[in-house]
């Protein structure tokens, strides 16, 4: 589905965006995933070459544009043009607004917002060179319906919506679709290292019945990157069982 792409994921040595790496070279697109530390690059490079998949890692400071801007070159000097950009990298929060800081709160907006902003303004005119592409965002079911603390968290993800719909507006002309996924609970680091008797509570409020599997997301963004997406743009998928926070 993805033959002759080439597509960057951030947030790509593990969970959700570890997934998609795989899903993509699956689906036959070159991929180059990005993470925060040259060791959790390289970890996630090695267990991918164990598993039989060739990837190729950065780790450029995403808060950091001019770092961004000569990775995205020297990428495309590689492999001549990007066709998809997957921007998934995050964190979360669940502090009580009395006990986040200013600083708390500005982390996860840079980390979340102003990374997302950074890495698409980078591929833009490389996609517009190329006549077209694929920005996806990692979004979440809070975006939609909030979370009972954490604010800074559900705030970033709201930001992430408006991104992705005012974006689809702005580059729709030159053939460049902008959409986001916006997982629920899903089986992450985080989520299968709590207690059963935590987690249970958590399946009760699924609708399917279970919680959703990094692959789940993964196929979700495989195929917004797809020609079968070419007519979808400026949406939000939610892809949580219709969980409800």
């Amino acid at each position: 589905m993805l033959e002759g792409k080439v597509a960057i994921i951030t947030g790509g040595t593990r969970g959700i965006g570890l997934e998609t790496v795989r899903v993509f070279k699956e689906n036959k697109a070159e991929v180059i995933l990005f993470g925060s530390k040259e060791e959790t690059v390289t970890k996630a490079i090695d267990n991918l070459k164990e598993e039989g998949i060739e990837a190729t890692g950065y780790y450029p400071n995403l808060n950091n544009y001019s770092e961004i801007e000569n990775t995205i070159k020297e990428i495309v000097d590689k492999f001549g043009h990007i066709d998809i950009l997957v921007n998934n990298a995050g964190i979360s929060a669940k502090e009580s607004i009395e006990n986040t800081t200013s600083e708390d709160f500005s982390k996860i907006m840079d980390l979340n917002v102003k990374a997302v902003f950074n890495m698409t303004k980078a591929v833009v005119p490389y996609m517009k060179e190329n006549k077209g592409g694929v920005i996806l965002n990692t979004s979440s079911m809070v975006s939609i319906y909030g979370q009972p603390a954490g604010v800074g968290y559900p705030a970033s993800k709201f930001a992430v919506n408006g991104i992705t719909k005012s974006l689809s507006r702005e580059l729709a002309s030159f053939n460049i679709r902008v959409n986001a996924v916006a997982p629920g609970i899903t089986k992450t680091d985080m989520v299968t290292a709590l207690p059963e008797e935590m987690i249970e509570p958590l399946i009760k409020t699924i609708p399917l019945g279970r919680i959703g599997e990094p692959r789940d997301i993964a196929n979700a963004f495989l195929f917004l990157a797809s020609d079968l997406a070419s007519y979808i743009t400026g949406n939000v998928l939610s892809v949580d069982g219709a969980a409800r926070s």
